[in-house]
């Protein structure tokens, strides 16, 4: 057999309707509370986001390495995925480049996808001879 619990509030219907308007206030409070909580959650996402934004400044006939996101992981996971080099042959406003290749082909890309290319190879890893001491007994 199921046990029910009665409230002695639910015998007046005055003090359910009070009761239940306070719930009411509670949960409108609890609603707001809520939603200031989530804006200043996203205040600091964004905020954390925009300084991890490298600012990069890309002039007419810089060097640049294109991001290629569409390079599937599993098709090549040890592959760079960084092409170029492209010749930066026109800057617009808001964070736009036109990019030309070597073969003639002229796009256009957001600057958030390019790096600047400095040439070359990475140079070797010099090593400056260590002074080595003897080994204790």
């Amino acid at each position: 057999m199921e046990k029910r619990v009665t409230y002695p509030s639910n015998f007046d219907l005055k003090t359910a309707g009070d009761h239940r308007k306070l719930q009411l206030n509670e949960l409108s409070e609890l609603r707001e509370q809520a939603y200031e909580n989530s804006l200043i959650y996203k205040e600091k996402t964004k905020k954390l986001h925009d300084s991890k934004i490298k600012n990069r400044i890309f002039n007419v006939g810089d060097q640049v390495l294109l991001f290629n996101s569409r390079l599937k992981i599993f098709s090549g996971k040890l592959k760079s995925r960084w092409s170029g080099p492209f010749t930066i042959t026109e800057v617009y406003p808001y964070g736009t480049a036109k990019l030309s290749h070597t073969d003639g082909s002229n796009f256009k890309v957001n600057c958030h996808r390019l790096k600047h290319y400095y040439g070359g190879d990475t140079p070797p890893l010099v090593i400056p001879d260590l002074q080595t001491f003897p080994k204790d007994n």
